[in-house]
């Protein structure tokens, strides 16, 4: 991660491959720009204090909530409001931008699993 530097996201998502391990690419104002690769279903679970904005570079994603699904696009965002609970998911391999709160763990309240990413990895 580089400071004040430009930064592609091609080249950033060509250089990892393993899926749910969010990486810091930038910081700004406390909050983290995560790239992420995903495939399969996130458990369930929510952020008591951290709203959550998911990006999608590349591939479809889908946010579930209890009550509708979204499913996203290239190009396209949504902002998932703190305290709902939602899961993530993707058929096939999506590249997904995420800006958060850098102390945001991407698991939120579900119990530590294999899923639960660690923290502050950069690219």
């Amino acid at each position: 991660m580089t400071t004040g530097a430009t930064i592609d996201l091609a080249e950033k998502f060509a250089a990892f491959s393993d899926h749910w391990r969010p990486r810091v690419a930038a910081q700004l104002n406390g909050q983290d720009v995560r790239l992420v690769k995903v495939q399969g279903v996130f458990p369930w679970h929510s952020h008591a204090e951290a709203d959550e904005l998911f990006l999608v570079w590349k591939g479809r994603f889908r946010v579930e909530f209890r009550d509708r699904i979204e499913t996203l696009d290239p190009g396209q965002f949504i902002v998932v409001p703190r305290g709902l609970e939602h899961r993530t998911a993707a058929d096939e391999e999506a590249e997904v931008l995420i800006f958060e709160p850098s102390e945001v763990i991407n698991t939120g309240d579900a119990a530590v699993s294999d899923f639960t990413a660690p923290q502050g990895q950069t690219i």
